[in-house]
């Protein structure tokens, strides 16, 4: 009888991976992204146990996105202060922080658990074409 394989921590092997944010739309960039931080694309998948890869992110200020979404889309965050809500459209973040916005998609698609935090850190969002992970030689991943 076959038993159901459970991953270890010290049987991690953690790859590095480079993914074009100007290939894809908003949403199905995040969703790819997500996949590779949770490691569920790997057959040695455990739920409990934080397996994914490290994923670089470059061309973060020529993300797509379809519609109406560039003036429509607003991201909030508070100050934690009364009356502390602030909003901004999605064009005035591309401008100052375009990698918040590839940042934030992901989150959103990740789990709320206590694995979210270590996942967000394994995600390295960079605004334009060159990246400092050279070192490390991250593959590229073929996005359909």
């Amino acid at each position: 009888m076959n038993k159901t394989y459970s991953q270890k921590p010290s049987e991690i092997e953690r790859n590095w991976l480079l993914v074009d944010a100007s290939e894809l739309p908003l949403g199905r960039l995040a969703t790819i992204i997500a996949t590779k931080l949770i490691g569920k694309d790997k057959p040695t998948y455990t739920p409990h146990i934080d397996g994914g890869d490290y994923v670089v992110v470059i061309n973060a200020a020529q993300t797509v996105v379809t519609g109406q979404k560039e003036t429509d889309k607003v991201y909030y965050h508070h100050s934690g202060f009364p009356g502390g809500i602030k909003d901004a459209r999605l064009e005035e973040v591309r401008a100052k922080f375009p990698e918040r916005i590839i940042e934030n998609a992901v989150k959103g698609m990740l789990p709320k658990n206590k694995l979210q935090a270590d996942r967000m850190k394994r995600l390295r969002v960079f605004a334009g074409s060159e990246h400092t992970h050279t070192a490390q030689s991250p593959k590229k991943v073929e996005i359909k």
